[in-house]
């Protein structure tokens, strides 16, 4: 009885989103990853009550935590947060969603959660990341973990229009068809012929 508009995987639990704007959950519960406000598995799909009132129009399940987006541009966040990732300027898990204040006058039109960084785009074409900083994957010139977003000043002057968080690293692809990559580099991953 519900249509399902967007789905999320991560390494052990899913998201979901229906046409009626709520967010859904199942699979493993571990650090809040649910949103749940505990840390039971869930066998199958169920609401995640802490976002109703809110309109979710994007979700994306990390490894061991989940972002939603609501239509007011504002980015919640939930699950693992001892990488950073959460972005609520703390190491601490969240069991419950809850609004990343560090966006407060920004309004985000996309988000890419991996293992333990994300990354945004703002209505304005600019890129953030935070999480934990291992060989570069955030994009500020070193390997510091980032507790609140942080905007990618070398992609200024960039108009940003789709990114992915990987494992080790990231990319954006810019409005003019321009693809950036940053990070491990290991295996060839970031696509300039080199395995670094």
């Amino acid at each position: 009885g519900q249509r399902v508009v967007a789905v999320s995987a991560g390494a052990q639990h899913s998201l979901a989103i229906t046409a009626d704007g709520v967010a859904w959950s199942w699979g493993g519960g571990g650090d809040g990853r649910l949103g749940h406000g505990d840390e039971q598995r869930q066998l199958l799909p169920k609401k995640v009550e802490a976002l109703a009132g809110q309109r979710v129009v994007a979700v994306s399940a990390g490894a061991i935590h989940s972002l939603a987006l609501t239509a007011d541009g504002a980015v919640w966040s939930w699950g693992y947060g001892a990488g950073g990732q959460l972005g609520h300027g703390d190491w601490q898990n969240q069991l419950l969603p809850k609004k990343v204040e560090a966006f407060a006058g920004q309004r985000v039109v996309a988000v890419s959660a991996a293992a333990n960084h994300n990354l945004a785009i703002t209505a304005d074409g600019a890129v953030w990341s935070w999480g934990y900083g291992y060989r570069g994957k955030l994009g500020h010139g070193g390997e510091q973990a980032q507790q609140q977003p942080r905007k990618v000043e070398a992609l200024a002057g960039q108009r940003v229009v789709v990114v992915s968080a990987g494992g080790g690293h990231s990319l954006a692809v810019t409005a003019n068809g321009d693809t950036f990559t940053w990070g491990d580099g290991s295996h060839g991953g970031l696509g300039h012929g080199e395995d670094l």
